[in-house]
């Protein structure tokens, strides 16, 4: 077993497993996919830790803990089609491409989307179609999803992407308004209605772009 081995099994028994992750697949995700080949090479050493790794221009990787829960809550299915919002180097596109049937990965740092289009061949993940464009870009790849990811805080969810969200639907992510602490978020939609559901406090970094609008005025 090398060291990247290891640390990713000590990854999922000592961070996962002890907080609430308790999902079998989304458990062997984790442990399929080397987090290593997701992060420039000053961070190898460090890719497993339990932090959010800084991977330049104001952008993070989330720590695993964080993305394994949003995941969980996500209850992704296998026929599922699932978007990433802010994807970066692609790490939880990775993990969700072996929960569902196909991800749209949401990245316009065209770096970010190099390095994670080198690790998907790495792991020979075809499933994953990185999109460097706008948000609502995504509309024209498939106009509704099963499962919607951000891969950073937002002060608040953008009503493009909502309304992105399919009957049935899922999105999870870490909402952090104004400056108050981040709260991870599930948002469903039933009959046509969103509801959301605060799960528990993360100190995810916010994705540039993500801030809140200032309120006009005059």
């Amino acid at each position: 077993m090398s060291g990247y081995d290891a640390a990713r099994v000590n990854m999922v028994e000592r961070q996962l497993q002890p907080n609430k992750v308790t999902d079998e697949r989304v458990i062997n995700a984790f442990a399929s996919i080397r987090r290593e080949l997701f992060v420039p090479e000053r961070l190898h050493a460090v890719a497993y830790s339990d932090d959010d790794l800084p991977l330049g221009k104001g952008r993070y990787l989330m720590a695993p803990m964080v993305a394994a829960r949003l995941l969980q809550a996500a209850e992704v299915a296998r026929n599922d089609n699932a978007l990433v919002v802010g994807a970066g180097v692609g790490y939880e596109a990775a993990l969700l491409a072996l929960l569902c049937r196909g991800v749209v990965a949401l990245e316009q740092d065209s770096e970010l989307a190099r390095q994670g289009r080198a690790a998907l061949v790495e792991h020979r993940i075809a499933t994953v179609n990185f999109v460097e464009d706008a948000q609502a870009q995504a509309s024209r790849v498939r106009s509704a999803y099963d499962v919607i990811l951000f891969g950073g805080a937002i002060a608040e969810i953008p009503p493009e992407i909502a309304g992105q969200l399919a009957e049935g639907g899922r999105m999870v992510g870490v909402v952090k308004r104004d400056n108050g602490p981040g709260r991870a978020t599930l948002t469903t939609r039933t009959g046509g209605i969103l509801a959301a559901r605060v799960m528990f406090d993360a100190a995810t970094p916010l994705l540039p772009g993500f801030a809140r609008k200032p309120a006009f005025v005059f």
